[in-house]
């Protein structure tokens, strides 16, 4: 089985979340695949953090729809880092990239950096929110998508196969024998997230899940000998 090993945030375990210093780290260490956040800023720019508000990552405060590209380049991200645009980490990697977003203005926005770039065999588009899954299927025609659920029942299969996506990432704190085998029957992959303990990654192997979402890059090597 090809299990993909998938970096969140970059490495967030080791490197400040969301920066290029992750995601180049993420790429060193081996990772098949790279995680990462969008949104817009105030002037439209499709901006690289995961909160709406930049408190938690950053030293500034304050919601990112409220602040230009030049003030969010102004804070500091992590070990003197700056809040990257989603450009910037296609040219700084060269790996596949996982890109969640949080709405629809923000899959329209991607949609012309994809369309722009010819990301479609790179990028897999990732949401929580169907109504943004679905947007960007319409508007890119081929686009891999991924629904991610982290409460939820067997129903996220239906909604899945609803809005065409291809791949379910699950919470693996509530994911069940019963919620795989319904995305088996879907033909879905799984994906299960956040994988960061030896016993997290030998419940998503006795699963046989597609692949594991972590933040430390430990897991690829351990996780080829984990039965």
């Amino acid at each position: 089985m090809n299990f993909l090993t998938i970096g969140h945030r970059g490495v967030m375990g080791v490197e400040p979340e969301n920066t290029l210093r992750s995601f180049v780290a993420a790429q060193h260490s081996g990772l098949d695949v790279i995680e990462l956040d969008l949104h817009l800023s105030k002037d439209g720019h499709l901006v690289v953090m995961h909160d709406t508000e930049v408190d938690r990552t950053t030293d500034g405060s304050g919601p990112i729809a409220e602040k230009t590209l030049a003030e969010l380049r102004a804070l500091d991200a992590g070990k003197g880092e700056r809040v990257p645009v989603f450009e910037e980490v296609l040219d700084a990697v060269t790996a596949p990239l996982q890109a969640e977003i949080k709405d629809v203005a923000a899959a329209r926005a991607l949609a012309e950096v994809m369309e722009r770039r010819d990301l479609v065999s790179r990028v897999e588009v990732s949401s929580f929110h169907d109504e943004a899954v679905a947007e960007i299927a319409r508007l890119v025609p081929g686009v891999r998508t991924a629904l991610i659920g982290s409460r939820y029942g067997t129903d996220i299969v239906e909604r899945a196969v609803a809005v065409g996506a291809g791949t379910l990432c699950l919470n693996i704190r509530r994911i069940t024998l019963e919620v795989v085998e319904a995305a088996r029957e879907a033909q879905l992959k799984v994906i299960g997230w956040v994988v960061n303990t030896q016993d997290h990654l030998r419940l998503v192997r006795a699963l046989e899940l597609d692949g594991a979402t972590t933040d430390f890059p430990e897991i690829k090597r351990t996780g080829r000998f984990t039965a």
